[in-house]
């Protein structure tokens, strides 16, 4: 399957799902992290946040309420609109392909996104995130992993649309991939009782 397949059925995917995610709670093991990126975002003195796969603004919606300009783009224009709804800033586009210049944003926050993209794309896609974040920028990443790693799944699509492309990375893997665009700053991972588990980082890009 081409990537423009792949992405056609996320679009078609979550444009079905749209509603019954708008009203799904986040994680509370992800909300904390949240908490706590933002804090370091203040410490920090940075202001302007680009999150890859904003869905229908959960994160986003918190991001803004604490202060920060934000900006959300996905590939789903039902979710960029959901956002629009909420007065959020935020543009249909691929995480291969963002309509920014560079060095733009202070920071970068992007949650089960990345584990859309091909493994012969992903490198593609943290350069591209890289080069609109400022030099030493944070960057928050956030994934479903197993030990081993698996080779590109689908799902069924659960009656919202297509089956969903998922590409599930172990942690070795997953860090030596991160560790080519910067400094893993923190990495950890939490279970939630199904089959895989939540691999969360915060890549520090590189300066240059």
């Amino acid at each position: 399957m081409s990537r423009a397949d792949r992405e056609q059925d996320l679009i078609a995917y979550y444009t079905g799902e749209i509603q019954a995610r708008v009203g799904r709670d986040l994680p509370e093991p992800r909300v904390a992290r949240r908490t706590a990126y933002l804090d370091q975002l203040r410490a920090e003195g940075r202001d302007a946040v680009l999150e890859l796969g904003c869905g229908p603004g959960r994160d986003g919606q918190a991001i803004a309420a604490a202060g920060f300009t934000y900006t959300g783009v996905d590939l789903s224009p039902a979710s960029v609109e959901a956002c629009r709804e909420l007065g959020l800033h935020a543009e249909a586009t691929s995480v291969l392909d963002l309509p920014f210049g560079d060095a733009t944003f202070d920071a970068g926050w992007t949650m089960s996104t990345l584990l859309h993209v091909a493994d012969e794309d992903l490198d593609q896609a943290l350069r591209e995130i890289v080069r609109v974040l400022r030099p030493g920028a944070p960057l928050a990443v956030g994934l479903w992993g197993d030990v081993n790693g698996s080779e590109h799944v689908w799902d069924d699509g659960k009656g919202y649309g297509p089956g969903r492309f998922f590409s599930i990375r172990s942690d070795e893997g997953m860090q030596e991939v991160l560790g080519r665009h910067g400094e893993l700053e923190q990495w950890t991972t939490w279970n939630d009782g199904g089959a895989m588990h939540y691999q969360w980082a915060v890549l520090r890009v590189s300066a240059s």
